[in-house]
């Protein structure tokens, strides 16, 4: 199990949407003006490859409504599809 949130998203291979960082266990600042977090895990063949971070220097500026994000994921890694091995 992963700490914080992007290892979090990269070990369960689900998006993390976080609100309010401060109040996240294990959070850890990479921009110390950070206040709300969105981390979509980048999955290929079941595996994770990386991660799509998106901080956000508003508290609850990423929501429920920002797991749409998750649709973009899915169309950088079908038209990388063929560069990923």
């Amino acid at each position: 199990q992963g700490k914080g949130i992007c290892a979090g998203a990269f070990v369960s291979q689900k998006t993390v949407i976080v609100g309010n960082v401060e109040a996240y266990p294990g959070h850890i600042a990479c921009n110390g003006e950070t206040k709300s977090e969105m981390d979509l895990p980048i999955v290929v063949d079941g595996n994770a490859i990386g991660r799509f971070d998106v901080d956000c220097l508003v508290r609850g500026g990423s929501s429920e409504e920002d797991r749409a994000g998750e649709s973009i994921v899915k169309i950088i890694v079908d038209s990388c599809d063929s560069h990923i091995q």
